[in-house]
């Protein structure tokens, strides 16, 4: 075999995986009309929280956070497939598992904001059309706060979760 064959047949498989990986745009489709309507923005697009989502930087994880009682406080992360900050390095099969089960790649569990027990319902066409999705939206460098514990103070806007019953906790001491 010579130089220029074993050339020619790397550029071929090169561009046969290429090809491969490329996911079917009705399943794109399919798996942007399934974000949408979850409502996933809402938690994962800088601004949204404040009425001025920035879709320059849509799904790249929220700058607001959930506090939740006894908890602490958590926020939306990058969904993007940002190498460094966003879900690039995880498996399909982790994003499904964090989707589904609440499960992280590293074992941590999720916060209960995030309504993984109603995403287990979806087909499993389903969530791999969000995959799909995901994978395809433009990544965003976006590193975000948190978690923050119960007895951490956060450097971000918070929304409060209060149970009936609870009174609200009382405001951080001026400085």
């Amino acid at each position: 075999m010579t130089c220029k064959s074993i050339v020619a047949a790397v550029a071929a498989l090169c561009a046969s995986v290429t090809a491969a990986s490329a996911a079917d745009p009705a399943t794109v489709a399919r798996g942007k009309y399934l974000v949408t309507i979850a409502s996933c923005h809402d938690c994962h697009t800088p601004g949204y929280f404040l009425g001025k989502p920035d879709m320059a930087r849509y799904l790249g994880g929220s700058d607001v956070g959930f506090e939740l009682p006894g908890l602490g406080v958590f926020l939306g992360p990058n969904l993007t497939p940002d190498e460094a900050t966003g879900l690039a390095k995880w498996t399909d099969a982790q994003v499904i598992a964090a989707l589904q089960k609440g499960e992280r790649p590293d074992g941590r569990m999720l916060a209960p904001i995030m309504p993984y027990h109603a995403f287990a319902n979806f087909t499993p066409q389903d969530v791999q059309a969000i995959v799909a999705f995901l994978r395809s939206v433009p990544p965003v460098q976006h590193k975000v706060a948190g978690p923050f514990g119960p007895t951490q103070t956060p450097d971000v806007f918070v929304m409060m979760v209060v149970p009936p019953g609870t009174p609200p906790s009382p405001p951080p001491p001026s400085k």
